[in-house]
Parts: C-alpha cells; sequence; structure tokens
C-alpha cells in the first residue's frame, strides 16, 4: 500500500508499505477514505519533535472496516467507521470518568496517511456510522476524529456555558473548531484571536462576535478593553507555545477558566500567578471518544459543519504539499484522499 513516511525535517514522502494486519484480536483494519494533516504534525515536520529515523505519520482518520480480531463486536467488516486519535478500551476507570485518552491501557494509532490502518482497541475507539455518509458529510466527519473533538474539550475544560463570554486563542483548525464548540454551548460572546483574513471570516462564519489581531500584552490589552477591565469567562488555549499560554491566562477573569490543548511546547506557568489569579487550569489531550456519538449527531443533522476547516484537499501522493502549504499558513488544513 502506499503510506506517508517522515524521513526527517521538511522531508515528506508517500512510499510502498506492508498493508497492515491484525495482531491481536480486538484490532480491527480499516480501508482509509479520508485523513489529514493535523496542524500537531507539524511539530516533526519542522524539525522540532525529533525524527532520528524515517517512520509512519499521521492519526486523523474515517474509512472502512476491512477486517476485525475475533473479539471485536461492536464494529464489522463494511462498516464507515470513525475514531479517536488514542485507541482507548472505553471501559477502564479512566475512560468510564470521561477521560478515554488516558486509558489505563491506551495505544496510539499511527501512520493514518496510509491507504490501510490498523487500529487497535477497536471495539473502544470505532464509531460505526449506520450507512454510508453522503460524499458532503465526510470531511465534517474527519474533522470529528481530532480537531472538532480536541476544540469541543477545550471550550467543555474552559467551562464555557451559556451566556458566557469565550476567549479562543489560536486561528488554525483546533482553535476554529472551538469557536465552533463555544456558540454551541451558549457563549454569547466568543472572541477569535486572529491575523489572517480567511481564517477571521471562517472564525465569524462559525459564530465569533469579535476578533482581536493583537498578540501578546497588547493581544491581552484588547481582551481586556472588550470585558470592561475583566477579562472572559472562559480561554480556549489552541496553540501550545509560551505566549499563547500567557495570553491565555491575563485575558481571564478572576474565577474563570482555561482550557488547554495545545500540545505545550517550552510553556512554563508560574505558580504563584497562578495562585492569586483565581484562574481555573485544565487540559490535556482530549477525550475525542467521549464526544464522538454527539459530534456525529450535529453533523448529521446539520447544526456544525466543522469540515469547513479543510481548505485544501490532495491526493495521498500530494501530502508533501500538504505539509508545506500548512507550514506556510497558505492552508488551515489538508485533506487527503487515499
Amino acid at each position: 500500500m502506499r503510506a506517508t513516511i517522515i524521513h526527517g525535517p521538511g522531508d515528506i514522502r508517500v512510499e510502498n508499505a506492508p498493508e497492515p494486519k491484525i495482531t491481536a484480536s480486538t484490532d480491527a483494519v480499516i480501508r482509509t477514505v479520508a485523513t489529514c494533516v493535523c496542524g500537531s504534525d507539524l511539530w516533526s515536520y519542522r524539525g522540532i519533535n525529533p525524527v532520528t529515523e524515517p517512520q509512519p505519520i499521521g492519526h486523523e482518520y474515517v474509512g472502512i472496516v476491512e477486517e476485525v480480531g475475533n473479539d471485536v463486536s461492536t464494529v464489522r467488516p463494511g462498516q464507515f467507521v470513525i475514531g479517536s486519535f488514542i485507541a482507548s478500551d472505553n471501559t477502564c476507570p479512566n475512560c468510564r470518568a470521561g477521560y478515554q485518552t488516558n486509558c489505563l491501557h491506551r495505544d496510539f494509532p499511527n501512520g493514518c496517511q496510509a491507504e490501510y490502518i490498523r487500529i487497535p482497541l477497536a471495539d473502544g475507539t470505532l464509531v460505526a456510522i449506520p450507512e454510508q455518509p453522503a460524499e458532503e458529510l465526510i470531511p465534517s466527519l474527519l474533522a470529528l476524529s481530532d480537531v472538532m473533538g480536541t476544540g469541543w474539550y477545550a471550550a467543555k475544560a474552559a467551562a464555557v456555558q451559556p451566556g458566557s463570554t469565550a476567549v479562543v486563542v489560536g486561528d488554525g483548525a483546533v482553535g476554529l473548531s472551538g469557536v465552533i464548540a463555544a456558540k454551541e454551548l451558549g457563549a454569547e460572546r466568543i472572541i477569535a484571536m486572529s491575523r489572517h483574513e480567511s481564517r477571521q471570516k471562517l472564525a465569524l462564519e462559525f459564530g465569533a462576535t469579535d476578533i482581536v489581531t493583537e498578540r501578546g500584552e497588547e493581544g491581552i490589552a484588547r481582551v481586556r478593553e472588550l470585558t470592561n477591565g475583566v477579562g472572559a469567562d472562559s480561554v480556549l488555549e489552541c496553540v501550545g507555545t509560551q505566549q499563547s499560554m500567557q495570553q491565555a491566562l491575563q485575558s481571564t477573569r478572576p474565577g474563570g477558566s482555561v482550557g488547554f490543548v495545545g500540545m505545550p511546547h517550552d510553556v512554563q506557568i508560574d505558580g504563584q500567578e497562578l495562585f492569586f489569579s483565581h484562574v481555573g487550569l485544565r487540559g490535556g489531550p482530549a477525550p475525542v471518544r467521549a464526544y464522538l456519538p454527539d459530534l456525529i449527531e450535529r453533523v448529521f443533522s446539520g447544526r456544525i459543519n466543522p469540515g469547513k476547516v479543510f481548505d485544501l484537499t490532495l491526493s495521498l501522493d500530494e501530502v508533501a504539499e500538504g505539509y508545506k502549504a500548512m507550514d506556510e499558513r497558505r492552508a488551515i488544513k489538508a485533506l487527503l484522499r487515499p
């Protein structure tokens, strides 16, 4: 089969690789219908996360079940499925508490930018769609495997409530999905922080009420100006840098909450500053599996259309261009068709 392999910074190739096989009785093998490049993949592409040897890459997927292990009972060959970017049994205490990405038996599907993928813990990870979805729904369903679920968790972790004010730090696919989530959870005012016109337009379409172009101290000052000097009830941190975290924490009112879902890189938090701010802080890898049934229903009902974050569609053979376009911020998110 064809699969995407990262060899080093800026070096993405499509190569022939062995087709995945069932290796455990709880596995499923999926023929990929659509996959994509994630913003977190760019950490490796840019050399920030070291790549010491060629390795498969990609963790977002929707597809058709080809084969299942003997102990898989909730999905069957021929079904269209969506799964989380982290595999979970969905039965351990952490899963039952709603934190499937901290499953006691979690596994990490990798190499999903390929024609076929093996998904461990299939019963707890995959959700089947009753029938083949319409073609126009596939981008939105693909978004649920990571970015929409991650944006949803950011809003939940930030305790977005009906009538509240929310700030979204980051205008990538996760941040834009966070705007959708804040809107769905009832935020009355949603301030999106973005410097890019195309992303600003999409944020407004998704439900943002205000756009802040400033960053750092100027961005914090602008948010406080918009909130009568107090700060926002909820802030969604969707980047993962020191600047974005500081911007999030200082844009939040006393008693407010920050939900951080950007993978942290060199982020340090001053404990004393946090202590005196009265700001709540919760984050981590989004438990996408917990939200899939609800989000699938919202997509099928037309309430949300997160697939609009895909502004570039390529064949799998063109995956290197997808990485380059996202790295250069010419694209928000690249969808790949194997």
